[in-house]
């Protein structure tokens, strides 16, 4: 092989273009998640979850309520320019000392990892971003938290927020058809009927449901409710091995779309 030919493989091995290393599998695969959150995956279908989300790395992304960061660490890791994420977490200036702890150990966590470095957080019940400007919204497991005014200003601003055609992803334990809200709130599920009307007061239409998250094995009536259940492990030792082998809640995991006409 001549010279010139060996020249040309050469460039030729280094100059094709490469896959993103910002792919979504690469993304929940990175060394830098937390390992007691990637041993969570086999129970929360990250990938399935996102992709089910239609969720690209070019898009602008608000998480609502994001907790810890489970998700966030995989969002960070996958969505970049022009894309963009933000964290609506806790207001720091609350009056209630756990949503202020909540906040400040979000921060810190966001300030400790570079991956992190483009990460916007703002409050939870603020207007998220600028009116129609956000690809996509995002939830897990946080409804039940929200019952009442609380997700109608939360479900409006996210409305408000998003483009017309943006996304709102809902993933929440689900509570048997026709559970009081007495209920949803003393067990943490909510009923998909639930959901849904207040989404659609809000002015989403329904694109799809899935059974990603679904788990048959949950009767969704603990003592402690959906906390009696892993990750959360209320009752401590009290029948671990019981709600080890029952897994993680059953949970809805719905998709929305602000109209294009809105």
């Amino acid at each position: 092989m001549n010279i010139k030919k060996i020249t040309s493989l050469f460039l030729l091995f280094f100059f094709i273009p490469t896959v993103s290393s910002h792919d979504l599998e690469g993304a929940i695969n990175s060394k830098e998640r937390t390992p007691k959150y990637v041993a969570r995956d086999a129970e929360r279908h990250p990938y399935e979850t996102l992709s089910f989300f239609s969720i690209k790395p070019n898009m602008k992304v608000v998480e609502l309520s994001p907790g810890g960061g489970w998700y966030t660490e995989i969002l960070a890791n996958y969505i970049h320019k022009p894309g963009g994420l933000i964290a609506a977490h806790f207001d720091p200036n609350s009056d209630r000392a756990y949503f202020k702890r909540s906040r400040a150990s979000f921060e810190k966590k966001m300030k400790e990892n570079d991956m992190f470095k483009d990460v916007e957080i703002v409050n939870l019940f603020s207007n998220l971003s600028e009116p129609d400007s956000v690809d996509a919204v995002l939830t897990f497991r946080n409804l039940h938290n929200w019952l009442g005014p609380d997700m109608d200003r939360i479900f409006s601003n996210s409305f408000k927020a998003l483009k017309p055609g943006g996304l709102f992803g809902v993933v929440e334990h689900r509570a048997k058809p026709g559970s009081s809200m007495e209920t949803m709130k003393k067990s943490g599920y909510v009923t998909e009927q639930h959901a849904i009307k207040i989404a659609r007061k809000h002015g989403f239409e329904l694109v799809s449901k899935s059974e990603i998250n679904a788990n048959p094995k949950d009767s969704t009536d603990h003592p402690k409710g959906v906390w009696t259940l892993p990750p959360n492990f209320r009752l401590k030792d009290i029948d671990k091995d019981k709600y080890e082998a029952i897994g993680e809640s059953d949970r809805m995991t719905l998709l929305f779309r602000k109209p294009l006409a809105a």
